[in-house]
């Protein structure tokens, strides 16, 4: 197999490339140049939001595009519209925030979407990847395959979540647990994201698939035992009421990382139905994998974690935390 990593080096793409290279597939990677590629790649660079910023990728032939744009969308039209007729599949990684909120549990890929153009300039995270999404399958039909990807975790994770909990598991001590602790929550494993979108788009399956793990897979106890198993501190878990950390303020999802609270929020984030992915060969590894391998891969960086910058770092301050614990 012929890949065409759009991006490639960072996060989700690095997984997805460093997956194909082990599988022996022939893998070119488009990128700007800040970060070097996996080894056994073949690298080409561009700026796809430049003026001509494409040029690199003007001939070539390749059996599968994958592209996890979450910009614009008119960088993913641009992209699609120059390989279509040269590529034989497009795989676009999009999320499952395309659903319009809130998304009741239990929700399939035909539930309703937010507005989205292909055309469109960078509006908002959910109506950007809905654009890219259209104009994947504007330029490659059935030949689409969409990735609706839910929160994902794993190595090399630039966004902040996992590796805030792991460090602040570390660092011992008591240490806030949002609740309820059988609190169901949804996320998938980078490199069972590569895994299952290479397996799909070389079987050539196409249209859109919600992508993370069923519903049960992880509880919030079981995702921060992990986190405090894994990094062999004496961290103590104080589970935390919910309408406590409401009447103090706690933002879900941003000072708690992973946790969304309950209600409409969780229901929308953590209660997607997978059950299409699943029978198209999805595989979820244990939650402890996933964090253990995230903690060895941190502790290789002396536990500083790439950050976006277009992300702000997530994470409960301590003296915050130690308030509400009452310390």
């Amino acid at each position: 197999m012929r890949l065409l990593m759009l991006g490639g080096t960072e996060f989700v793409g690095r997984a997805i490339t460093e997956d194909a290279v082990s599988r022996g597939w022939e893998v070119t990677v488009f990128h700007r140049g800040r970060h070097a590629p996996p080894p056994g790649t073949t690298a080409v660079h561009g700026d796809r939001t430049a003026p001509g910023g494409l040029a690199a990728l003007a001939e070539g032939e390749w059996d599968l595009v994958v592209d996890t744009w979450g910009d614009a969308p008119t960088a993913v039209r641009d992209s699609a519209r120059l390989l279509a007729g040269r590529a034989g599949h497009y795989a676009y990684v999009s999320s499952r925030s395309v659903y319009s909120y809130p998304a009741p549990a239990g929700l399939g890929e035909d539930g309703p979407l937010v507005e989205g153009s292909a055309d469109a300039d960078a509006v908002a995270y959910a109506e950007d990847k809905r654009g890219g999404e259209l104009a994947a399958v504007e330029a490659f039909g059935d030949g689409a395959l969409l990735v609706r990807a839910g929160l994902i975790l794993g190595p090399y994770e630039n966004v902040g979540r996992l590796p805030w909990w792991l460090n602040r598991a570390a660092r011992g001590g008591p240490m806030l647990a949002p609740g309820p602790r059988d609190l169901p929550i949804q996320y998938i494993d980078v490199r069972d994201l590569a895994a299952w979108t290479l397996d799909a788009a070389a079987a050539g399956l196409g249209g859109p698939y919600n992508l993370v793990s069923p519903v049960g897979h992880a509880t919030m106890a079981g995702f921060l035992e992990a986190c405090v198993a894994a990094t062999g501190s004496d961290a103590e878990l104080r589970w935390t009421d919910p309408a406590v950390l409401q009447e103090a303020g706690v933002a879900p999802w941003t000072e708690l990382p992973v946790w969304t609270g309950l209600g409409e929020p969780h229901d929308h984030m953590y209660g997607g139905d997978v059950s299409k992915a699943l029978a198209a060969g999805l595989n979820c590894r244990p939650v402890a994998r996933t964090v253990a391998d995230t903690w060895a891969w941190l502790r290789s960086l002396d536990c500083v974690a790439p950050q976006r910058s277009d992300r702000p770092a997530p994470g409960l301050g301590a003296e915050r935390e130690a308030a509400l614990l009452g310390l």
